[in-house]
């Protein structure tokens, strides 16, 4: 068991080994674990914890005072309110214990292997601890292995024990209860011992969000029309392990939340222990429904104990086989900004991975990896499941960019959550349309619930009495309901990639175009008689141009832009996916689409936000999102000048220049070709966290750990290294020189670049297939 700890201690020999062979070491073999997190102390509380998980399964796992303590989170667990409860908290302790106070310790995030070992050590007791999920079946697994008999206490901790009502700050983890006529009211989950077992649930009472939601925003006449995933929904699991028994509760608290444990603990003490908790979220008719299938998981998992780990591992190997960015990882420095943006683009990339069949998309505001809110603000002692800006709820805007770095990375797998919220939520938002306007067409807002409809709080339970129905009443979002595009766009896009197959998601894009086209023809006849403008055009008023130019906004840049790109893309698709009829009656809307309009800033030619606004409320940059997402200008395309002084001069405020969070920068520089300021703004946006976690960033405008902020990352490194338009594949646009990289991505056209850098010369490049090699221009950048 010496020999056990001491391994743990070195790197891995099968690399050595590579190394000193013949064959190629893989460049995710060569480096990857080198990016490992190490940490040689215990955590002082959750706040301190490491990620870990898979499939849809998040873990925060840490050491604390020498137990082990894991959150258990996995996606789609939604309550009543539409809060996003962790299922609970594992303790385990052990006896003697490896772990106790002046033990030896150690705990690593092992990218390779998606796990976390723990290593301890005391008065020649040895012991590791590994923990792991199952990527393809909903399990946690804990596995002890000690160098002499071990007794182990492990415990499953509930904290919903009795009715809790959310106070007005708590219900921003279930935003449609802000200001709501009433409360949001926690209830309680059911735990009990059963058969050795700690068995654990919480079913959904009611649709209590839903119903609000229907009711303020006047469906009720159409409400078995809606969709409503929580209605039914039950989720928990069990908690056991070979040779546990029950033994007994005890009560506690942690950081400001009161708990209750109940405790399985060793028959009798062993060198080895293996514990399990496998989770279970559905829709059911009855909570006895949900217990069978849980029961039938169970048994899935045991019949797979033998292979599971394994093929586990090899699902991750095979994750970090098919794109990476490696940055001066042949000269290891974790002191240095540099080498620390791409260790944490690959241990961000991991975050992204732990939901990658998650029933919901990994949600932008702390993903499956939030802990209690106390150790992100002082100022929020709720409980472990709060968040800011919602559990169920989505925005948008910051969804996006979570999901935007998953083409050029290849993960085209782990795009389906994304793309199904909408679609399932289809129904939902077409039946707003019908109802609030007698139109066609499918309206997404931008704060939309995880059912297709505005959030409460954000729909406005304070509506002035001539607003209009079925918009957002509130000053940063009213007429916001263009982002859905970019959802459509990565539909397109993934077609593009990886000849994905995007016929079911076909009626969720045209219905989209559907709305904009019918929704302001409507509007421009009641307002000036005809439905459009004197030059045929299209008249986008009232809109929005982010959250940011509001106020009788007019042809908003964004909106232009994402209606001109979504037309010109779905034309572009076969016969057999978009028929003539339909193609032609896209071709009339797109001849309809306005222009943008440019403004004089300084003396230089730039994009305007919009036609027309009246006020700014927030700081977004909608000026250049012709440069990103929608890619009109960039390296390779006209006017490129243009976009450049837009960057340099086109801002109304200096606020709406900024690193953290949703902010784009580090991506607008790097597809203008901004060598030096696209490496600066990477450098501060991906760096280490202040945190101890290298990737919990936050909370910036978000929660912690900010995913949009790692997603909004991830983008701007991939842009700096390459830039794709139409089948020209441009390398290294805004590299710095002085980075050496080694790094895979992927292109359209189901092409793969892969490429060494080292001194600003590309030592080595290959692209597959070979056919594409002939597309690949090097080098082309701008002057700051």
């Amino acid at each position: 068991m010496k020999a056990l700890y001491q391994a743990g201690l070195n790197l891995s020999a099968d690399r050595h080994a590579q190394e000193g062979g013949r064959v190629p070491v893989p460049p995710e073999k060569r480096f990857l674990a080198g990016y490992n997190v190490v940490w040689t102390a215990q955590s002082k509380h959750c706040g301190e914890s490491m990620p870990c998980g898979g499939g849809d399964i998040g873990l925060n796992v840490w050491v604390e005072n020498g137990e082990l303590l894991l959150y258990l989170s996995r996606s789609g667990a939604f309550d009543e309110n539409n809060l996003f409860p962790k299922l609970g908290r594992i303790r385990v302790a052990l006896s003697p214990n490896p772990l106790g106070e002046g033990a030896s310790f150690r705990q690593e995030l092992k990218l390779n292997e998606g796990c976390i070992e723990i290593l301890g050590a005391k008065e020649g007791l040895h012991a590791r601890i590994d923990v792991w999920v199952d990527v393809f079946r909903p399990a946690v697994h804990i596995e002890i292995a000690a160098s002499e008999p071990v007794t182990v206490d492990a415990a499953y901790e509930n904290w919903r024990l009795t009715d809790h009502e959310l106070n007005e700050d708590e219900c921003d983890a279930c935003r449609t209860f802000k200001q709501a006529p009433v409360p949001a009211v926690v209830h309680p989950d059911v735990v009990a011992f059963s058969q050795n077992q700690v068995l654990f649930h919480h079913r959904n009472r009611n649709t209590l969000a839903f119903d609000l939601c229907v009711e303020q925003q006047e469906l009720n006449s159409v409400r078995n029309k809606l969709w409503n995933p929580l209605e039914g929904l039950t989720f928990g699991g069990t908690f056991y392990g070979e040779g546990m028994a029950a033994a007994g509760t005890t009560e506690g608290k942690y950081a400001d939340t009161e708990f209750k444990a109940w405790h399985l603990k060793s028959k009798k003490p062993a060198r080895e222990q293996k514990l399990v908790a496998a989770l279970h979220v559905a829709n059911t008719a009855t909570a006895e429904a949900w217990r069978e299938e849980l029961e039938t998981i169970v048994k899935d998992v045991a019949a797979h104990a033998a292979t599971a780990r394994q093929r586990t591992e090899e699902w991750w190997r095979q994750f970090w086989a098919r794109s990476y960015i490696f940055v001066n990882a042949d000269k290891p420095d974790p002191a240095s900004p540099v080498w620390q943006i791409g260790r944490n683009y690959q241990i961000f990339r991991y975050q992204l991975g732990c939901n990658a069949y998650g029933g919901y998309p990994t949600k932008f505001n702390g993903g499956l990896f939030t802990f209690d809110p106390v150790y992100v603000d002082t100022r929020k002692p709720y409980s472990p499941d709060h968040r800011q800006w919602g559990g169920g709820s989505f925005t948008a805007q910051n969804q996006r960019l979570v999901y935007w770095p998953m083409l050029k990375s290849g993960d085209f797998d782990m795009l389906k959550p994304q793309f199904e919220f909408y679609r399932r939520a289809l129904v939902n938002a077409e039946t707003r349309s019908e109802v609030y306007w007698g139109i066609k067409g499918a309206s997404f807002t931008e704060q939309i619930e995880n059912f297709g409809l505005p959030v409460g709080f954000e729909y406005g339970w304070k509506r002035r009495p001539d607003f209009e129905k079925g918009v957002e009443d509130n000053a940063w979002l009213e007429y916001y309901w263009d982002t859905v595009f970019e959802i459509c766009q990565m539909i397109l896009d993934s077609r593009l990639y990886a000849d994905a197959d995007i016929r079911d998601y076909l009626p969720l894009i045209e219905s989209c175009l559907a709305f904009f086209d019918e929704y302001y023809r409507l509007h421009a006849k009641r307002h000036n008689g005809k439905p459009l403008s004197e030059d045929g055009k299209l008249v986008l008023f009232p809109g929005s141009s982010l959250e940011t130019y509001k106020g009788n906004v007019l042809n908003a840049t964004p909106t232009l832009c994402a209606l001109r790109s979504i037309l010109r893309n779905i034309m572009e698709l076969p016969e057999e996916l978009l028929p003539d009829s339909r193609r032609e009656h896209w071709r009339t809307l797109l001849v309809r689409i306005p222009d943008i309009a440019f403004r004089d800033m300084e003396g230089h030619k730039t994009i305007s936000p919009a036609w027309q606004w009246d006020r700014i409320q927030n700081v977004d940059l909608p000026q250049l999102y012709p440069v990103y997402p929608w890619n009109f200008y960039g390296i390779g395309r006209p006017a490129l000048e243009v976009a450049i002084d837009t960057w340099k001069y086109g801002a109304d405020r200096t606020d709406q220049k900024q690193i953290v969070s949703w902010h784009q920068d580090a991506i607008f520089c790097a597809r203008l070709g901004l060598t030096e300021e696209a490496a600066t703004l990477t450098v501060q946006k991906m760096r280490d966290s202040d945190r101890r976690f290298p990737t919990w960033w936050g909370p910036g405008h978000d929660w912690v750990p900010d995913h949009n902020w790692g997603g909004s990352g991830m983008i701007g490194m991939q842009e700096m290294l390459m830039q794709t338009d139409g089948k020209k594949i441009y390398l290294l646009p805004a590299w710095p020189k002085d980075w050496n990289v080694v790094f895979k991505l992927h292109a359209p056209y189901n092409t793969v670049v892969e490429a060494v850098v080292k001194e600003g010369k590309v030592a080595h490049l290959k692209v597959t297939p070979k056919s594409r090699a002939k597309d690949v221009v090097q080098g082309m950048t701008s002057s700051s």
